[in-house]
């Protein structure tokens, strides 16, 4: 790794470096595998160095059970090495292990205005008409996320597109920061955000995010699924009786058809545009069986492994420990820095 404190070079670019996270509530979904971990991978190159991460003190901002929080952890944990992260290419942990993010994240939620927190549509969404019951955490993690991000002095952020107003809060309480202490400190990261499914939608309703608290297990596929229940999930999944159009043009009003063909994009490592050419004119029961082998070529030996991981808890953990220690390397100097700009005795 690169020197952890990072200042930028005469063309004013910091190196670059990648930080993203999942947090550890309900399982993982289809959604997180295409949408974030398979990026993940993708991104795990010479070209960057990446940092991945469990956010389970995200995950308490509402509540969960101790004993299952520990095991979801883990779960995360196992699907990111499953896919194929490579904890000795990238350094991955679970958040709360490194005590500097909510260290930093004190600091920023001093940098925030509650105005640009009053803004955040994702807080309204999981809130609603109960947001005078709900955790101070819960309306404040914007500012702990943005902390995950610049603790690394990231430059990266792959994230699904319902996560880009937290990035560009990030940049706002980056600058807000080197702004008011005149400092030249934290670079101001830019979203990743591209692919053709960069927001898997529900298998039974195509206008609806694909979600681990669904009320139906048909609605998802889990990527503890086996072989047998991910072919069965997409040879059920709800489309409507015409054939599948020429172009992607033809496919507005159909949510269901978009969805599917996206995922089968996503899978194949091709373009929408490129499927639907492929499949211009086929009926479902040529299209959705073709889906369901591709899902369970990709995705039935990542639950294999998953499972294999989650039989040895002790290995997860040490791979975890290994690299919050990676991670402290880098954060602790970082946030040593930013107490010196703040003016906080250490």
């Amino acid at each position: 790794m690169t020197d952890a404190v990072q200042t930028p070079s005469s063309a004013g670019q910091f190196t670059k470096r990648v930080f993203s996270g999942i947090k550890p509530s309900g399982g993982l979904t289809l959604g997180n595998y295409l949408g974030a971990i398979k990026r993940f991978v993708d991104m795990q190159s010479p070209e960057f160095e990446t940092v991945y991460c469990v956010v389970d003190l995200h995950a308490i901002t509402v509540w969960q059970d101790p004993s299952e929080l520990k095991t979801a952890t883990r779960e995360v944990a196992a699907g990111y090495l499953a896919s194929g992260i490579d904890p000795t290419k990238s350094i991955l942990f679970n958040q709360s292990q490194v005590s500097q993010h909510a260290e930093l994240g004190w600091i920023f939620n001093c940098v925030t205005r509650v105005g640009w927190m009053n803004r955040m549509t994702q807080f309204k969404d999981k809130a609603g008409a109960n947001s005078e019951n709900v955790s101070l955490g819960l309306y404040a993690y914007p500012s702990l996320m943005a902390a995950d991000i610049l603790l690394y002095h990231a430059t990266h952020v792959p994230v699904g597109d319902d996560q880009k107003q937290h990035v560009e809060l990030t940049r706002d309480i980056a600058s807000k920061f080197n702004h008011d202490f005149k400092a030249d400190f934290f670079p101001l990261c830019e979203p990743v955000i591209e692919g053709p499914a960069m927001r898997i939608m529900n298998l039974r309703d195509g206008t609806k995010k694909m979600s681990k608290s669904g009320e139906s297990d048909m609605e998802r596929i889990n990527m503890t699924d086996d072989a047998d229940k991910i072919a069965k999930k997409f040879k059920k999944a709800k489309t409507d009786p015409e054939a599948l159009p020429e172009t992607l043009e033809g496919l507005k009003g159909r949510p269901e058809a978009r969805n599917l063909i996206d995922i089968y994009a996503a899978l194949s490592d091709q373009t929408s545009e490129a499927v639907i050419k492929e499949y211009a004119g086929a009926g479902w029961g040529r299209f959705k069986p073709a889906l369901a082998d591709l899902a369970v070529d990709k995705l039935a030996p990542i639950s294999t492994e998953m499972s294999r991981y989650m039989d040895d808890p002790a290995e997860i953990d040490r791979i975890l420990a290994d690299g919050a220690a990676r991670a402290r390397a880098i954060a602790a100097p970082i946030l040593d820095k930013t107490y010196e700009i703040v003016g906080l005795l250490k």
